[in-house]
Order: C-alpha cells, then sequence, then structure tokens
C-alpha cells in the first residue's frame, strides 16, 4: 500500500478506534458508578446543571474513557502508520487532548479533574500507545523503533 495512504489511514483508524473505545466507557460507566442522585446525565444542560452534586469517584470513568480511547487509537495508529509512527501516535493524542479542551469549555468540571485529565489521559497515553506498539511491531528498514 502507498506510504501515504497508509499513514492517512493510520490516522483515521486510530481516531474512530479511539472513538469508540471512549464511547463504550462511557456507556458503561453510569452502570458501574451510579450517578448521583437528581443528576439528568442524558444531556449537556442536565450535566451542566448537576455538576456539583458529582463526587471525585464519578471522574474514574471519564478519565479512563479519555485515556484508554487515547492509548488504544495511538496504539492502532502506531501500528498501522508506514513511518513516522511516534509522530502519528502523538497526533492522535493531540486530537483528543483537543476535544478534552472542548468539553472543559462546555461541561464545567473541578479544577484538579481537568489538570488530571489534561496532563495525564492525552499525551502520556498516547506515548505509552506507541511504546505498546513497538512491542508487536517488526521495524522498517528505513526506521528504528523509537
Amino acid at each position: 500500500m502507498n506510504p501515504i495512504l497508509r499513514n492517512i489511514l493510520a490516522i483515521i483508524v486510530g481516531i474512530v478506534i479511539g472513538s469508540v473505545v471512549n464511547m463504550g466507557i462511557i456507556s458503561i460507566s453510569g452502570s458501574i458508578i451510579p450517578p448521583p442522585d437528581g443528576a439528568d446525565v442524558t444531556t449537556t444542560e442536565g450535566l451542566k446543571a448537576s455538576m456539583h452534586l458529582f463526587q471525585p469517584k464519578h471522574f474514574i470513568f471519564p478519565f479512563l474513557a479519555h485515556a484508554l480511547g487515547t492509548l488504544v487509537g495511538a496504539f492502532v495508529a502506531g501500528m498501522i502508520a508506514a513511518s513516522h509512527k511516534m509522530k502519528f501516535a502523538l497526533a492522535i493524542g493531540a486530537f483528543f487532548l483537543a476535544g478534552g479542551v472542548a468539553s472543559i469549555f462546555i461541561l464545567p468540571s473541578p479544577t484538579w479533574y481537568t489538570i488530571v485529565d489534561l496532563i495525564g489521559a492525552y499525551i502520556p497515553m498516547a506515548y505509552l500507545g506507541r511504546k505498546l506498539a513497538n512491542k508487536f511491531s517488526r521495524p522498517t528498514l528505513n526506521e528504528s523503533i523509537v
């Protein structure tokens, strides 16, 4: 396959798979840690209005969704990319980081969560995803494993 097409495919598939993982975790989170009584989590407006009811335990699954979605997306991109695998994995991290920044403006969250989420869930997980992909991929002649 043409390396440019393969690299484009790496980004697209990484974003799609990472998003599926993210949404899968978010969709099951309420059944594992139920939302607070009186919280409407079905709409953005309901979440905004009831965010003050959330305890630290309610932020575990959103963090896991962001971190694991980025990790898996970066892993997939690192596996598929024809070259510059770390750059493509970090691009997945940057994409999801942009989504995390956007969500801060859409949904108010505690400062501690915002800091932990932005610092720990995106770029470090993208880096780790690429490092994990190293264990499963063979280096090409033109690329050392980074």
